[in-house]
């Protein structure tokens, strides 16, 4: 066996090649750890709000929550570029082109760290009137801003984690970012802890808290990367930078961080009229908005499953099999749908108040029950938002995607323009749902046109003559 056969065998043993084998049994396998981790992340955010809500008390909370949109429209964004450069590295290794894998991976370091630089400047500079334009209210701005600075901040340090996770599941590794994931959560809740209840560092040590855990799973991850895949260990003529291939992947990070933060634009809409509506009313959605996020980790770790899974299917040309990975995740995910909506409407008000003590804000607990139970009831919806849009995704078509933010936009904005000065806070408890249903009605139609399309363009190679499975279809043409 050859070196760089021998460098990609000693590769694929630490990975996973999700080409091969039968899919749900690989979704299943593959979405686990992930849903681990998420679990995991959301078990640290949990800790977050109730130290936050419990021992601060529902203003800070609400002044944390304040945060939510803004936090996602620039975060968002981040989070949107480190998941499109990975794209190109899970199709470069599905079609078994180690060098590409490699050059992709050094451009998404470049471009990772320089944009990640620049965000963070702007937001720190940008945070307040961002908030002041969110019509927050004055009496929890001070804390929102002081908040949100220190994690806009840190943003170099989420795209450090961010980034190298992304890279590891392309490459079929699942479960690296999820250790480190664990680590950062630990340390996150002992820091979380020490610096609000021991040094009285009010909502600063939430956030302080996050940016060193981000840290921490970010450089473990790296540590990983580096030592045992050899695949990425580069060579000198792939650190050259390649305009063409920076330009490629900037259409495709690009196009998911704008989507990103289109959709957060319509969040940033319905938190400008909510905070309309008072701080219980933010206070309220905070705690509801973290409990939902819950729930929503087995949406996370199917969607992420299916980007790398259509990824790699694609690199290999394997088209009919990135259509039963999506089957197989729609009767996962449906069925955990009836389970978890079933949990919250027997349990929604219990679990609600480990953020919110239901005798000391008693109207609080009430809203944020409501808000929980009316987006449960549209978990489906959700489930598909993830899961086509990131099958979409990984197959090149960020575009679409983007798209689907830009419908998920119009019918936030259009129930916090409309419905919420008319209906209140229970015109807010169907934001969401709207913007899922929206979503699923234009991606829906998207991913049968991109399918029938694909197969139009590669079977007939396929046919006459059977196509090189080192070459990595042009995204750009794809796209």
């Amino acid at each position: 066996m050859g070196p760089r056969k021998e460098a990609y065998g000693m590769a694929r043993s630490m990975t996973r090649d999700l080409t091969e084998g039968k899919p749900l049994k690989l979704v299943v396998s593959f979405a686990l750890p992930l849903l681990f981790g998420v679990l995991f992340q959301q078990f640290y955010s949990f800790v977050d709000t109730a130290v936050v809500g419990r021992f601060l008390g529902p203003d800070k909370l609400a002044a944390v929550g304040a945060t939510g949109s803004v936090n996602f429209l620039i975060i968002g964004m981040c989070l949107g570029l480190c998941s499109g450069f990975a794209i190109p590295v899970a199709q470069a290794f599905g079609a078994k082109d180690e060098g590409e894998v490699r050059r992709c991976v050094w451009h998404s370091v470049i471009l990772s760290a320089v944009l990640s630089a620049v965000f963070a400047l702007a937001a720190v500079l940008l945070c307040r009137p961002l908030l002041r334009l969110m019509n927050t209210p004055e009496e929890i701005l001070d804390s929102s801003a002081r908040y949100i600075g220190i994690i806009f901040a840190a943003i170099p340090c989420c795209v450090l984690y961010n980034m190298a996770g992304g890279i590891l599941r392309s490459l079929g590794d699942s479960r690296t970012p999820v250790v480190f994931l664990v680590i950062a959560s630990l340390v996150n809740i002992a820091l979380d802890l020490f610096l609000i209840i021991a040094c009285g560092m009010d909502v600063a040590g939430a956030a302080l808290a996050t940016a060193v855990s981000q840290l921490i799973s970010g450089i473990g991850c790296v540590i990983v990367m580096i030592r045992r895949f050899p695949i990425l260990r580069l060579r000198r003529e792939d650190r050259v930078f390649d305009r063409r291939l920076a330009r490629r992947m900037l259409c495709i990070g690009l196009p998911m961080g704008l989507q990103f933060s289109i959709t957060a634009i319509g969040s940033v809409m319905l938190q400008w009229s909510v905070n309309g509506l008072g701080v219980n009313a933010v206070a309220a959605i905070s705690a509801a908005v973290k409990l939902s996020a819950f729930f929503a980790c087995v949406f996370d770790a199917l969607s992420s499953t299916m980007a790398t899974f259509a990824g790699q299917n694609m690199g290999a040309r394997k088209l009919d099999r990135v259509g039963q990975g999506l089957r197989s995740a729609s009767v996962l995910g449906i069925v955990y749908c009836l389970l978890a909506f079933a949990v919250v409407a027997l349990f929604s008000r219990s679990l609600l108040s480990l953020f919110i003590d239901p005798a000391a804000a008693p109207e609080v607990a009430s809203m944020a029950s409501r808000f929980l139970l009316i987006n449960a009831a549209f978990y489906i919806p959700l489930l598909f938002v993830n899961i086509v849009r990131l099958s979409i995704q990984g197959m090149g078509f960020t575009r679409i995607a983007m798209l689907a933010g830009l419908f998920e936009m119009i019918a936030r904005t259009a129930v916090a323009l409309f419905v919420v000065p008319a209906a209140g806070f229970t015109g807010a408890c169907f934001a969401s749902p709207a913007a899922w249903v929206l979503a699923d009605l234009f991606l829906f139609p998207c991913y049968f046109r991109v399918m029938r399309s694909l197969r139009e363009r590669l079977m007939p190679q396929t046919d006459a003559q059977p196509a090189p499975r080192r070459k990595v279809l042009s995204l750009r043409r794809a796209a």
